[in-house]
């Protein structure tokens, strides 16, 4: 776009957006939607009335492009602008405040003129805590509005680099939340749950959310590696959500995902049977219809012993005793749940609580020789315990008397020794007046503590 020349910039050219370059820009790339652009700007009428300007209060504006948090003609000027570059922007009412206004400082159909220069911008970030750890521009928007969801099946192009390098090429297909089953990093899983379909997008990944601080020896990707894609979606199947299934239409699908869950489990992948497991209780915990109550009752006892199982393997003893608990509450007598829960407690440091629930197991199945083992554990711990109690209380009580001796030794030095100053004066006898006895016995001596005699 030559500089000075007004030019039609709306997709449907009907001139209700015209673009007058003031100054190029740096580079060729552009912002995208998605990301968040910081510029400068000076509003004014058509008369040349300046209703508003960022440089007046010498702050940069900043705003989300295409999410329909400015103007019209803003997301679609701002949008066509590289860094750097300064452009007058003279928007129709339709692009604009419409009919309305804003009033005082803009009339009903207004047209408007803005000088805006790009400063800078930052791709979206789609990283869960909002870190920086996944950051999209888009190349080539998408179709619709709907986007995968957790579980749905996906068709992806993906182009990995690290470096200017690919180290990655291919067409690959696979369930969100078990890509890793397909070599699929994390950072593409998040993000894809983003994207429309057809849509084509850069992803700068840092470590946290691609390969971590080992690395890919497969690629060759050092550790703590920062990596791009450029990911096309060209088709996905959402994974149906609970609400729009009936209960039996749940209780199905609850019974795949526990189905996927114990073959992921059995081949030792237990953060993905994990997934699966959880995935039972969102869609029928809360189901409240009686026509499933048993099956479902069912399922989520499964589910909640399974999750326990899968927390014991992933040595995270805390929430495998919180999952087993939540077994307990649905059958108090289950045996796998109280064994389980005993587990967790041993790890947790509890033997006293986790004997209490291998007795409990024993009640049910005096026969279980795992329990009977575990148990002698516990008995053997408690034992350990107990003498480094009694060890500690003995040490304890040494250490008590021994101060207590000194105490009184310390006690007995501060008293005064009686007998060793009998017939010394002190130098506040020297100074009074004598006493009665003192004034009829003239002639005896008496020492004060230098050792000298006063004649009385």
């Amino acid at each position: 776009m030559e500089t000075g020349a007004p030019m039609d910039i709306t997709p449907n050219k009907d001139g209700g957006v015209t673009k007058e370059i003031v100054r190029e820009g740096v580079g060729e790339e552009i912002p995208h939607p998605g990301c968040n652009v910081s510029v400068h700007y000076v509003g004014t009428l058509t008369d040349g009335t300046q209703f508003d300007s960022s440089r007046d209060r010498n702050e940069p504006f900043k705003f989300d492009l295409g999410k329909g948090s400015v103007i019209k003609a803003w997301d679609i000027g701002v949008g066509t602008m590289k860094k750097g570059e300064r452009a007058i922007l003279t928007c129709a009412p339709e692009y604009a405040y419409g009919e309305s206004g804003s009033p005082p400082a803009i009339p009903a159909n207004a047209t408007l003129k803005f000088d805006v220069e790009v400063l800078d911008w930052k791709a979206e970030d789609l990283s869960p805590n909002q870190d920086g750890g996944i950051e999209r521009v888009i190349i080539k928007a998408g179709e619709a509005y709907s986007s995968p969801n957790e579980g749905g099946q996906v068709e992806v192009h993906i182009v990995g680099k690290y470096e200017d390098k690919i180290f990655d090429e291919r067409d690959v297909s696979f369930a969100v939340g078990e890509g890793c089953e397909a070599n699929v990093i994390e950072g593409i899983e998040i993000a894809i749950q983003k994207f429309k379909k057809k849509e084509t997008s850069k992803l700068i990944i840092r470590p946290k959310y691609a390969f971590g601080t080992i690395g890919s020896p497969e690629f060759n990707i050092p550790p703590n590696a920062v990596v791009e894609y450029t990911v096309t979606l060209n088709n996905f199947e959402k994974l149906k959500e609970s609400w729009s299934l009936d209960s039996a239409d749940k209780i199905e699908q609850s019974k795949l995902f526990k189905d996927r869950g114990t073959s992921y489990f059995k081949s030792g992948k237990y953060q993905l049977a994990l997934k699966l497991y959880k995935r039972i209780q969102s869609y029928i915990e809360s189901d409240t219809d009686t026509d499933t109550e048993d099956e479902r009752k069912s399922l989520l006892l499964a589910s909640h012993l399974n999750i326990a199982l899968c927390h014991l393997k992933l040595n995270e003893h805390f929430e495998a005793k919180s999952s087993a608990s939540s077994a307990l509450k649905i059958d108090p007598n289950n045996e796998k749940a109280l064994f389980r829960r005993g587990l967790a407690f041993i790890q947790l440091g509890e033997p006293a609580l986790a004997s209490q629930d291998f007795n409990r197991c024993l009640e049910i199945d005096p026969n279980n020789n795992a329990v009977k083992a575990q148990l002698a554990e516990c008995s053997k711990t408690l034992k350990e315990q107990l003498q480094k109690e009694k060890k500690i209380y003995a040490n304890m009580f040494d250490k008590f008397a021994k101060m207590d001796t000194q105490r009184e030794e310390f006690e007995k030095k501060k008293l005064p020794n009686v007998l060793s100053s009998v017939g010394e004066w002190g130098q506040e006898d020297r100074d009074r007046e004598p006493s009665e006895f003192e004034k009829e016995n003239p002639d005896i001596l008496l020492l004060n503590k230098t050792g000298e005699f006063k004649d009385m």
